[in-house]
């Protein structure tokens, strides 16, 4: 139970508090397009992929792999409403990952965009997963990064909905209580456990203290109560899965590994890759290695 609570703390803590975002290697393409419940930014040109980053994260999370990517590919780099600084969005039924993905294949048909890759990380990849089981005609691939379909498989394996909703419920309201003072001291604290590179740690505390409260309180309720498992099935592309393992999560490897492919098991025409020696910012930790998963990815 320590060791598997370790895991919790290091893999859930960007949904239990906040995640955020480093400073960008270098400008991107001022290409902005604007909806109520995200912008996205567009740049260079090729095959089209999707971006979506984690809970109150921003698209700047990317900046390594865009700069990779951007001369092969047109990168749509997508900022959810009300995460690092942007403005937020009033939704009556108080849920963002369902409005987001919606979002998404708005602008997918808007923008005419044929087949697109969609890589999404934590918050991000529940995003994609909707987009691919509600959305199956519309997009080509997905890649999703450190995420599960259920994310209180982490606290409780045999979890469900409805057994969530109270610790979802609590949490939630724990979050919204805190002052200013604990909210940004909770967000310090969290962030050793999400990534390793110190380097990027000020710039993902500025950035997940910089979202919208409400916002990000609602997102993680969502999350914990919203069960994807059982829509899986209707996925009908490629998916890959690429998750984060440290010693330091304090459990063997082979548990990790089980717990994403019992998670994924209903999903057809799916591979699972672990990177090793990263926290669950693993496009930060391990930017070398995760670039190369995505360039293989994208060439099969």
């Amino acid at each position: 139970m320590k060791a598997l609570n370790l895991l919790v703390g290091v893999f859930g803590a960007t949904f239990c508090l906040v995640s955020g975002s480093p400073a960008l290697s270098e400008p991107l393409s001022p290409v902005t397009v604007k909806q109520e419940r995200i912008s996205v930014l567009v740049e260079g040109s090729g095959t089209d992929i999707i971006l979506i980053p984690g809970l109150a994260s921003s698209y700047e999370v990317w900046a390594d792999l865009a700069s990779r990517l951007r001369k092969t590919h047109r990168l749509h780099l997508v900022q959810v409403a009300g995460f690092a600084g942007s403005p937020a969005a009033s939704d009556p039924e108080r849920k963002v990952a369902a409005p987001t993905a919606e979002a998404i294949a708005e602008y997918i048909r808007n923008k005419r965009i044929e087949a697109p890759v969609i890589i999404g990380h934590s918050l991000g990849g529940e995003v994609a997963l909707m987009l691919g089981a509600r959305h199956p005609d519309l997009i080509g691939s997905l890649m999703i990064v450190d995420a599960l379909p259920f994310y209180t498989l982490l606290i409780a394996p045999s979890a469900t909905s409805e057994t969530a909703t109270s610790h979802a419920a609590a949490m939630r309201d724990a979050m919204l209580a805190a002052t200013p003072e604990q909210a940004e001291a909770m967000q310090h604290a969290s962030i050793a456990r999400l990534v390793k590179t110190e380097t990027f740690r000020p710039g993902l505390a500025a950035a997940g203290i910089s979202s919208d409260r409400k916002t990000v309180a609602d997102a993680m309720y969502e999350l914990m109560v919203t069960d994807l498992r059982p829509e899986l099935e209707r996925i009908k592309v490629p998916v890959e899965v690429v998750y984060a393992y440290d010693p330091l999560y304090g459990i063997d490897a082979s548990n990790v590994d089980s717990m994403y492919r019992n998670a994924y098991v209903s999903t057809p025409n799916i591979s699972l890759r672990r990177i090793d020696g990263s926290f669950h910012f693993v496009m930060l930790d391990q930017s070398e290695l995760f670039a190369a998963a995505v360039i293989e990815f994208l060439n099969q």
